[in-house]
């Protein structure tokens, strides 16, 4: 047995206590493992994150981009505050060396082939677990065929996230024949939230997203949708963060962009530095042709 020590004397009575308060809207009162899950996957500097969605293939098979995860995501993921992915891809493809956080698909079934809302729990939160996740994601279709199926989906992960002290992220899907205007997001993240999601990714629209970040008491990452021109995205990117996003999860608009590394780069020098759009659009530029310039030299060697 070690001898006693003395008996300390340094209490610091002129000093108070502090009871700092989270800086994640809404997450304040959760537990100590799920504010550090959050804390992995936001940046507590910024309170922003950049996520890398490149969990496509769950539905949809080998997208443009993603033919071969090992050769077009693993140079981005250095850059990424969070990869948004399968525990198929994660297990085969992504190195355990990799320290960003990991967001896990766990919601899937139909194919592109078949009514997309018709969707089940399909990850064990002990695989979880075990994977050392920082969240799960699933997905949740207000409105859809099966939407109080999508719903029970999101409540029972939430419950057994609650139990293993992991966050659930709440996925809005928006269906070929729903509007999607601000009235429609408001009562889908609204609905999400108030079933306990711990943090919501949804669209971003022109008119009235503010209403739609308002009227959510926890935080919204902006979905990045379809590929549109790198100016485009980055202006998207901006007004979201702008109008209230606490982040964007970008995919197809960051590995479809014929210069990758330089538009997940760009993006974050919006989400992270409040860079307005042209600034980052020129800073996208910029990179572009350094990269091509280096891959130029490289052949010619």
């Amino acid at each position: 047995m070690p001898e006693a020590d003395k008996e300390g004397k340094d209490y610091y009575l002129d000093i108070p206590v502090t009871c700092e308060g989270f800086f994640l809207k809404g997450s304040n009162a959760l537990d100590w493992g799920m504010k550090n899950r959050l804390s992995r996957i936001f940046n507590p500097e910024t309170g922003r994150t950049v996520m890398l969605a490149i969990d496509h293939g769950y539905f949809q098979g080998p997208t443009t981009g993603l033919e071969r995860v090992d050769v077009n995501i693993l140079p981005l993921a250095p850059y990424a505050d969070t990869l948004m992915l399968t525990r198929g891809i994660l297990r085969t493809t992504i190195p355990p060396t990799f320290t960003g956080a990991i967001v896990l698909r766990a919601s899937g079934g139909p194919s592109i082939l078949k009514e997309l809302s018709n969707e089940q729990l399909a990850v064990d939160l002990e695989d979880a677990v075990r994977l050392n996740v920082a969240a799960l994601a699933v997905q949740v279709f207000i409105g859809g065929e099966y939407e109080t199926q999508s719903v029970h989906n999101m409540t029972r992960l939430v419950d057994a996230g609650t139990r293993y002290g992991i966050p659930i992220l709440a996925v809005t899907a928006v269906g070929k024949d729903m509007a999607r205007d601000a009235r429609y997001f408001r009562l889908a993240c609204r609905i999400c939230a108030e079933l306990g999601a711990h943090y919501i990714k949804t669209y971003y629209i022109p008119d009235g997203f503010e209403t739609v970040t308002a009227s959510c008491p926890v935080p919204i990452v902006m979905a990045g949708g379809k590929k549109v021109p790198e100016l485009d995205a980055l202006t998207m990117s901006y007004n979201a963060i702008q109008k209230g996003a606490a982040g964007v999860d970008m995919g197809r608009n960051i590995f479809q962009s014929d210069a990758p590394v330089a538009m997940i780069k760009a993006v974050r020098s919006v989400v992270h530095e409040g860079l307005k759009p042209k600034q980052a659009y020129g800073l996208f530029l910029e990179l572009k042709a350094k990269s091509k310039g280096v891959k130029k030299a490289g052949r010619t060697k």
